[in-house]
Formats: C-alpha cells, structure tokens, sequence
C-alpha cells in the first residue's frame, strides 16, 4: 500500500487506532482524526512518520468537505476511507428517547454518508478509491437493548450495496467490515457489567474467544488492498463465527 494515503475516523483509540497500525505496516500514509486532539497526539507519537492528525468532529456535517479539502491539500489524495468512528446506546427500547435514537443516528449514519460523499466525489473524478464501513453484529442479528444502534448499522449496510451500485463503474469499490465481539477497553467496560452477554457472545462464537483490534485493522488492508480489487458491495464479518454460530 506504498503511496496510499488513507483517512481513518475514530483513529485515536481502540479498533480505529489499530486499523491505523496495520494500514501503516502494509505502507500508507493515515490521517487520523477524532474529536480530541490529546489522544490522537499520543497514537500519531506510537504509529510514527508515517502518520498525521487533524481534530475533527464528524457529526459537525459542514466541517467534512473542508476536512477531506485540507487532507488531499496537505498529504495527499485521499485513497482510501475508513468510517471508524461511532457511538453506542444499550438501553432498552421502551426508554429510548426521541434525541438519543436521533443522536445515534446522526452520528453513525448521516455522518458517514456525509464524509463517504465528500471523499467519493474526488475518488469518482480520479477513478480510483476505497470506502470502507465499520459495521457490527448488531447488523446481522437481533441484539437486545441497541435499537438505534443497530438500525443506524443496518442502513449503514444496505447504503454500502447500493453506493456499490452507483460508484463501482468508476473505479471506487465501498464494502463494509462487520466486527464479531472484539476485546477493547470499551468492550471490557461493557463485559464486565454484563457477564450474561459476555458468556452468551462466547457461547455463539464457534472459534470460543473474542477478537482483537488488528483483526480489524488486517482486514480492513485487505479489503482496502489489491488483493480485493474484485470485491465491492460486500460486508465481511470478522467475527471467529458468531454470525454463524447458534
């Protein structure tokens, strides 16, 4: 991947970070962005040269052409995106407010759409590009207790297939990489308060552990590499056979 440049949102911290890493390792250039300037700092210091930053606030929709105007400017052309950044809510369904549902949504699906279009429109021009999306399980299946969650990462899926449809023919392939139950300290936060859904996650997963970060972040190369220059429009589970396993 020498000579690429690619643009990773939630890149600071947790699967986003590691995905950095291993686009690092196969021999991009990243940007990595976030709302907090402290912990993008200390990941660019571990990630090396190779390496940059810019503080940014993805749910602040006019700011992403500028973004995206300010990395090609600066680093280069933007060659691959990865949609990383999202929040959570798992609260029962019947409690779920109007702004709560609304805030998981604009976060996890209007600004991705958003920032996937202000990259697109350069990728479609130059032909050539990656977009990739970070969904979830919450996509495949019923999850309980994450109704905005998984509805704002299902429309993330099917706009995966149809953005697929619309920019393929130009030499951009959009797939989606949906993460099993992967060990981060977010996740070890929510497994530890909820020892029934972690033995139920482990007892669904045919492979009897949870994942790791890199795991992502090598699949995301992947995807993002030569290697699938035949691959648009799909999602991969990444999940040691937890969409799968009963």
């Amino acid at each position: 991947m020498s000579g690429k440049v690619a643009l990773i949102t939630g890149g600071g911290t947790g699967i986003g970070f590691d995905i950095a890493r291993c686009m690092v390792e196969a021999g991009a250039q990243v940007v990595i962005t976030g709302r907090r300037e402290e912990p993008l700092k200390e990941a660019v210091a571990l990630l090396g040269g190779q390496a940059h930053y810019v503080t940014n606030d993805v749910t602040d929709l006019g700011s992403l052409e500028g973004l995206v105007e300010q990395i090609e400017t600066t680093v280069g052309p933007v060659d691959i995106l990865v949609n990383n950044a999202g929040i959570n809510l798992k609260k029962p369904a019947l409690e779920v407010t109007d702004e709560e549902f609304a805030r998981i949504v604009h976060t996890n699906l209007h600004a991705v759409f958003a920032l996937t279009r202000a990259c697109a429109r350069r990728m479609v021009e130059r032909r050539s590009g990656c977009l990739l999306m970070i969904t979830s399980m919450a996509a495949y299946y019923g999850i309980d207790r994450v109704a905005a969650y998984g509805a704002s990462k299902s429309a993330v899926e099917g706009m995966v297939r149809i953005l697929a449809s619309e920019f393929s023919g130009h030499g951009v392939r959009v797939n989606a990489i949906a993460p099993g139950f992967i060990e981060t300290e977010m996740s070890r936060k929510a497994m530890g308060g909820d020892p029934d859904r972690r033995d139920r996650a482990l007892r669904r997963t045919p492979m009897g552990h949870f994942g790791k970060p890199e795991d992502i972040g090598h699949a995301a190369v992947f995807l993002a590499s030569d290697g699938a220059r035949y691959i648009t429009g799909a999602s991969l589970p990444v999940d040691g056979g937890n969409s799968i396993g009963f």
